[in-house]
């Protein structure tokens, strides 16, 4: 190393075209315009910083002059040829006057005078305005170079005078190898890994890279190890993500707020903490698929360990998570106790459910929903059986509900929320009902949860196990009035007296009485929703209604037990109801507009018109 310090950026600023990095759709382009003596009087260079925008310029303005090699570019500011002006600094309408007045002035050696202007949005309107002549119309000698990170804040009418180059951001193995060339002349010995955490701490901004290895040198000498290099810049290791993700994968929270505690001891930022969580998430995700290698910014070995540990959690989960880390760098912004938030988001993390057992649940309840649909409710085995083989039998200590006080009848009141029912056999005194299928009827709660009765293998009934009204429970409370008791003096038939619909003819007859018996007992929306649909198949039992709205098809499901309940004490079928939705067909029959109807009216009945010719008659409509 030089005995004297430099800046890194300052000694290795590009002298030629070839040495500027990721920038070859520029510097191809200027060659060629120099080789064929087409330059432009007006060049815009845009694009982010640290790209290399100005040095282009410079070596530019070197190549078209053809100034000595021995010159730094720095040093090209104070030839008179070559003159850098900052707009942030120079940005009123006088110091464009005073430029104007110096373009006239032929380069004393050379072939061009030529200005280059950097960050030239900061130019006023009225500076802009005072240069568009000069610009448009500059001396032959003159060649201007605009640099800018903001081009959209330059005025329309400059644009359109301008050559326009987009800079590009510099790849990550760019940045490396640039980098690693420079380590090597400047004798420092640093490890692969830590030459990409300078490249990816960077941003894609080759000259912000040499800033951070100046750092570096500065803190761990010649010799740069990867630990060392997080401490001196106070990042977030990737060791430490993965040993995060090892514990939300063991669903240890305390080895995760541990962790935590540590990180934000020794002075990591939250909203850093929460970036690199949430890249190494989307490095997960990407890592489930070995195509997906080259867009991860890492090592081989780094690429390696991510497509490991990625095996522990499917797609669905790492979405999540990246989801709840993302939506925390917003909110923490705002939090009064960031700390806190932060150590609430990491629980999330631990405490989600994964989506293998929340596939696994939603495939029960699909199974259970078509069970109860089927009447085959008997034949699900609750959760937490041990015996799959048997029935679920019904308890031999249920307790009895208490007689309720009835102005209309004297029978006993249904099922409330704590009473348990015994499928077939109960007691009137309990209320139980048991349909065509031996299927208990029971009392529908009033916050809209069945309460079904699934008794345990230790005898007792267990009521907690609730269902939704989407599966095929009536929305309302069954009277009193209504109660079937086997066994007692009833007109409605047995089991084995139901008749059993053999055709969808035989269902088509006997609907309209159906329907009749349906607005007689049911409330006027649901008659008026089953007068709106038809019957269109039959299947061992189950008649299909197409209907063409969700909320029918949704209000046939949920009193499909008070349908078939008219239908069995009516007209003495054993019959089930599912629905069909399809698509509305609108009216293809066109409406004959009412004044050309009155015409015609008119021409073929003569005492019509002459009584409104008489009478002035006119439609009124």
């Amino acid at each position: 190393m030089s005995s004297s310090y430099k800046a890194l950026t300052r000694i290795y600023r590009p002298q030629t075209f070839d040495d500027i990095v990721s920038q070859e759709h520029v510097s191809n382009t200027l060659k060629n315009a120099i080789a064929n003596n087409r330059l432009s009087h007006a060049y815009l260079f845009c694009g982010p910083r640290g790209v290399g925008k100005t040095t282009m310029a410079r070596v530019l303005a070197r190549t078209v002059n053809e100034v000595d090699k021995n010159i730094g570019a720095e040093e090209l500011n104070n030839t008179l040829n070559i003159v850098e002006i900052d707009a942030a600094s120079n940005n009123s309408v006088d110091d464009v006057r005073s430029l104007r007045e110096r373009v006239r002035i032929p380069p004393q050696s050379g072939r061009y005078k030529i200005y280059i202007v950097d960050e030239v949005h900061m130019l006023s309107k009225q500076a802009f305005n005072a240069l568009l002549k000069t610009l448009e119309e500059p001396p032959e000698h003159v060649i201007f170079i605009f640099a800018t990170t903001e081009p959209h804040r330059i005025l329309p009418t400059i644009l359109s005078r301008c050559q326009r180059f987009d800079f590009r951001r510099i790849k990550i193995e760019e940045i490396v190898t640039r980098l690693n060339d420079i380590s090597k002349m400047e004798s420092i010995d640093i490890d692969n890994e830590s030459l990409h955490v300078i490249a990816k701490r960077a941003d894609g901004a080759l000259r912000d890279a040499l800033g951070i290895l100046d750092q570096a040198i500065a803190f761990c000498g010649t010799s740069i190890k990867y630990e060392d290099l997080h401490r001196a810049l106070n990042m977030v290791s990737s060791e430490s993500m993965f040993e995060l993700t090892e514990a939300i994968n063991r669903n240890d929270p305390s080895a995760g707020m541990a962790l935590l505690h540590n990180l934000l001891h020794t002075g990591n930022d939250i909203l850093e903490f929460l970036g690199a969580l949430t890249e190494h998430f989307r490095n997960l995700y990407l890592a489930k698929d070995t195509q997906n290698f080259y867009l991860i910014e890492a090592t081989d070995e780094t690429k390696d360990r991510f497509k490991k540990t990625s095996g522990f959690f499917s797609n669905d989960d790492l979405m999540r998570m990246m989801h709840i880390v993302h939506e925390a760098q917003f909110s923490i912004r705002n939090a009064q106790q960031p700390r806190i938030h932060l150590e609430i988001t990491l629980l999330k993390l631990f405490h989600m459910a994964r989506g293998d057992s929340l596939k696994e649940l939603l495939s029960r309840l699909a199974t259970l929903e078509k069970n109860i649909v089927t009447g085959k409710l008997d034949s699900v085995t609750p959760s937490g059986f041990d015996d799959k083989s048997e029935k679920a039998t019904p308890s031999t200590d249920t307790k009895k509900s208490k007689p309720a006080p009835s102005q209309k009848t004297s029978s006993q009141t249904p099922f409330d929320r704590n009473t348990s029912a015994t499928p077939g056999n109960a007691p009137p005194e309990t209320g139980g009902e048991s349909d065509i299928f031996g299927t208990p009827t029971f009392r529908r709660p009033q916050n809209h949860l069945s309460a079904v009765a699934l008794p345990g293998k230790t005898g007792k009934t267990e009521t907690d196990n609730r269902m939704r009204g989407n599966l095929a429970l009536s929305t309302e409370p069954i009277p009193a009035s209504q109660t079937i008791h086997k066994g007692a003096n009833s007109s409605v038939l047995n089991d084995s007296e139901l008749k059993h619909a053999s055709s969808l003819e035989e269902v088509q007859d006997f609907w309209p009485d159906y329907l009749q018996h349906l607005q007689a007992e049911t409330s006027n929306m649901l008659s008026f929703s089953i007068q709106r649909t038809r019957p269109v198949a039959l299947d061992e039992g189950v008649i299909t209604l197409e209907c063409n709205d969700s909320f029918t098809q949704d209000l046939i499901r949920e009193q499909q037990r008070k349908l078939s309940k008219i239908a069995r004490e009516h007209l003495g079928y054993a019959i089930r109801f599912t629905s069909r939705l399809v698509e509305y067909q609108k009216r293809t029959d066109t409406v004959e507009d009412p004044y050309a109807h009155f015409s015609k009216l008119q021409k073929s009945d003569p005492k019509l018109k002459q009584l409104i010719e008489l009478f002035g008659a006119e439609l009124e409509y």
